[in-house]
């Protein structure tokens, strides 16, 4: 192997049992009693499959991926929902052991996957950053010299003595994150988890990302925003079902993303809900405000969300995010009209409908994900690719004199008033 491949990875596979052969989509913890009379009745049934993974009763997270990353290289991880994107993670981290395969890691690997890995929830922050330094093989006084670094750039100096188990998930991104990118691992693995934190703190989190690439040492990174992996990456993975479908330039894997979401999405959207989430998204469209197809860049365009509040709800929001091209334009929370719904949300059904103004967007593929956040802008029942249309010039008016080199993703509000000649 090349000395300069910090991750090798071959035919690896993960596997994970779904439920009993029964059928049953949770295994049930058997009593003595269960399995003395199972013995009695089945001498020798304790050693026929148990332990055997079927096609009935298991799935590949993960199946035959391959590939090698460099040293230094910044690498962007997409696909949708249930990929494999956060499973291959977790084997990375050696959080999850693979089914199959092999990896090699070729330096120490700093980690930011879900909220909450990683820490200890009755130690303090100061006491996590120390233990983090044990498990990344720092002596104290190695974790010493970073200490300051790290709790500035977390900004929660304030609360650094405070049980972590007490912080909100916002404070724990901040820390987590300020951790791993500080305490100089050779390959930083990144997770979605950053979409947690404010927007200032993610672009603060981007740009220490591109410190830590450009001082030769090695970042995964999975996101469902396109224009962050353009802007971050140079080189991109594609994973459908478990499978590594497509890499390379990250532009051409972008691209091939968006062409399968184009082909596989739909204006309308029957979502499945979350039976654990607060919030059940059950139906989503995008259509022009009089309900029919949406195709031009001249239509009016009503988004709209059917949902169920399963219970009361305080400091909670629904959010659309709107990319275009794959690129995030913004993000829409239904309590910035409606602030009375962030006091309270009484449980039941409802509809709500984002408007938007004809001539709005440019022509190109738009993409809306939806979820819903509390407070701390922690997303819950997310779906970040749950509608795309693809949008349109009209006919007499393609050929507008748009310079093609400018990126541009949504038409100026304002108009012009030019004129010309003598004061």
């Amino acid at each position: 192997m090349s000395p300069n491949t910090a991750i090798r990875i071959e035919g690896l596979s993960k596997r994970y049992r779904i439920g009993s052969k029964g059928g049953s989509s949770h295994f049930r913890y058997k009593s003595l009693g269960d399995t003395l009379v199972r013995t009695a009745k089945h001498p020798w049934g304790l050693w026929t499959d148990r332990n055997v993974l079927t096609e009935d009763n298991s799935f590949y997270a993960l199946k035959d991926v391959s590939f090698d990353v460099k040293r230094g290289e910044c690498v962007g991880i997409i696909g949708r929902n249930g990929a494999g994107k956060s499973t291959l993670l977790k084997i990375l981290s050696q959080i999850t052991k693979p089914t199959e395969g092999r990896i090699e890691l070729h330096g120490r690997v700093g980690s930011l996957l879900e909220v909450g890995t990683g820490f200890h929830p009755e130690l303090t922050g100061r006491e996590n950053i120390y233990l983090n330094g044990a498990v990344l093989g720092m002596t104290r006084a190695e974790v010493r010299l970073r200490f300051d670094e790290i709790v500035a750039f977390s900004e929660i100096e304030k609360f650094l003595d405070t049980p972590v188990k007490q912080y909100s998930s916002g404070m724990y991104t901040r820390l987590a994150f300020s951790v791993a990118a500080h305490l100089e691992p050779e390959i930083l693995v990144v997770d979605e988890v950053l979409a947690v934190g404010d927007a200032q703190f993610q672009k603060k989190c981007l740009g220490k990302m591109k410190d830590v690439a450009g001082e030769g040492r090695t970042v995964l990174f999975v996101s469902h925003n396109m224009g962050t992996v353009r802007e971050l990456c140079g080189q991109g993975l594609l994973l459908e079902g478990g499978e590594m479908i497509f890499a390379g330039r990250t532009e051409d894997v972008v691209g091939h993303y968006l062409q399968g979401v184009s082909a596989a999405g739909s204006a309308n959207a029957e979502l499945c809900p979350s039976q654990n989430s607060p919030i059940r998204f059950l139906r989503a469209s995008v259509t022009t405000t009089c309900g029919q197809p949406a195709r031009l860049v001249s239509d009016p365009l009503a988004i709209s969300l059917e949902y169920e509040v399963t219970r009361p709800l305080t400091g909670s929001a629904v959010v659309l995010s709107l990319r275009h091209g794959g690129r995030l334009i913004f993000d829409a929370f239904d309590t910035d009209q409606s602030p009375e719904l962030h006091q309270r949300r009484a449980a039941g059904y409802y509809r709500s409908q984002l408007n938007l103004p004809p001539d709005f967007f440019v022509a190109g593929q738009l993409t809306v994900g939806v979820a819903g956040v509390f407070t701390a802008r922690e997303r819950f029942a997310d779906y970040p690719d749950a509608l795309a249309v693809d949008l349109e010039d009209e006919s007499s008016v393609t050929h507008t004199g748009r310079d093609p080199r400018r990126q541009v993703l949504v038409q100026s509000p304002g108009k012009w008033e030019i004129s010309f000649g003598d004061q």
